[in-house]
């Protein structure tokens, strides 16, 4: 099985993905690391720019039939029994981002696109198996825990339980220069 864990940048991707890897006993994938040591894009700044279908083709390639959980803001692309896509108060992603050392125009545009969906939306238009899974306020265990209780529940689709539109107000101090 093939889990994807995908979301904007600072809602807990890789530390969620790594324990979820371990308690089922899969192998754990960092998603730019394989293009990269596949040399499937090169590096632009701090972007990685590739073709996400190559990037497909690759991975399918290289991990069919294989348990794997693949972590990255560009996994929801691959071919994925179940797509996760994590979730964060816009605001708590631009604290953690700042405290990276993200420029301001990065937190800016991830906070946005976590306020309007992006990640969620394109994992829907690619996948027909997609669980949103909200992290704000729980620690990694019990998104994990969550996460494998809809699995073991057989749920493959769960949409639409995130709602930011509210928070606009709230978050405008990182969407502004």
């Amino acid at each position: 099985m093939i889990i994807a864990v995908t979301g904007t940048p600072g809602v807990g991707k890789t530390t969620v993905s790594k324990l979820l890897a371990r308690e089922l006993g899969h192998e754990y994938v960092n998603i730019k690391d394989y293009a990269l040591e596949k040399g499937l894009g090169e590096m632009r700044g701090d972007e990685l720019e590739l073709d996400v279908d190559e990037l497909a083709r690759s991975f399918e390639r290289d991990f069919a039939g294989r348990d794997v959980v693949v972590d990255g803001h560009l996994s929801h692309f691959l071919n994925a029994d179940i797509v996760v896509v994590l979730r964060a108060h816009p605001g708590l992603i631009g604290e953690r981002l700042k405290e990276r050392g993200y420029p301001r125009e990065k937190v800016g545009e991830n906070v946005e696109a976590e306020l309007v969906d992006v990640i969620l939306v394109e994992a829907i238009e690619e996948n027909d198996r997609v669980i949103e899974v909200d992290t704000t306020g729980k620690d990694p265990d019990e998104v994990v825990g969550e996460i494998l209780e809809l699995i073991e529940r057989g749920i493959t689709k769960r949409v639409g339980i995130v709602d930011w539109s509210g928070v606009y107000d709230e978050v405008l101090p990182y969407l502004r220069p």
